[in-house]
C-alpha cells in the first residue's frame, strides 16, 4: 500500500516567532539557537534545523481525538521554515536516520497496531501497516524521546 508523510503547517507557527520571551513561556513554549546537528528535527521542514538557527520548542498536540490515546508532546519548528512537500512513499532523512515508534489508528481513533523499527524500515513497515483495512492514519515518533515526528496516511 502506498502512502504519504504529512509535516505540520508552517502557517500554524508562524505566529510564535514574533512573540517575546515572555509571551511564549506564557504558551509553555521557548525559543531555543540550535548547537548541535543532528538533535533538532523541525516538524515542519521535516529536516534537522542547523547550528545558529532559531526555533521554538512548544507542546504540541497531535492527536486531539476523545480517546485514551489523545495525546501531545514537545515538537521544534524552525523560524522561516517551509511544509515540506514530500512524494509518495517518500521517507526524509530526519526520519530515516532516527529510531521510530510507528503508531496506527482505526478512523475512531484508537490504536490498532504498532512498531518500533530503525528509520531505514519505516517505509516497509508503514506499507504493510496500511494493508490491515481497519487502519485509517498513522503517527510516527521519534522512540527515544517519544517526540511526534509526523502524520502518515494510506494513498490509493
Amino acid at each position: 500500500m502506498h502512502f504519504q508523510i504529512t509535516p505540520l503547517q508552517a502557517e500554524a507557527f508562524e505566529p510564535l516567532f514574533t512573540l517575546t520571551d515572555a509571551e511564549l513561556a506564557a504558551r509553555n513554549a521557548c525559543r531555543q539557537q540550535v548547537t548541535e546537528r543532528p538533535g533538532t528535527p523541525c516538524r515542519v521542514s521535516l529536516e534537522d534545523a542547523r547550528i545558529g538557527e532559531t526555533v521554538i520548542l512548544l507542546n504540541h498536540m497531535h492527536l486531539p481525538g476523545t480517546t485514551p490515546f489523545r495525546a501531545s508532546h514537545a515538537i521544534f519548528v524552525r523560524q522561516g521554515a517551509r511544509t515540506a512537500k514530500l512524494a509518495v512513499g517518500e521517507v526524509p532523512d530526519v526520519i530515516r536516520s532516527r529510531l521510530i515508534s510507528l503508531r496506527f489508528f482505526d478512523r475512531a481513533d484508537m490504536m490498532i497496531h504498532a512498531d518500533v523499527v530503525a528509520g531505514e524500515c519505516v517505509a516497509d513497515a508503514t506499507a504493510a501497516a496500511f494493508a490491515t483495512p481497519d487502519i485509517a492514519y498513522g503517527h510516527l515518533h521519534y522512540a527515544k524521546p517519544g517526540c511526534f515526528a509526523a502524520s502518515v496516511h494510506p494513498v490509493t
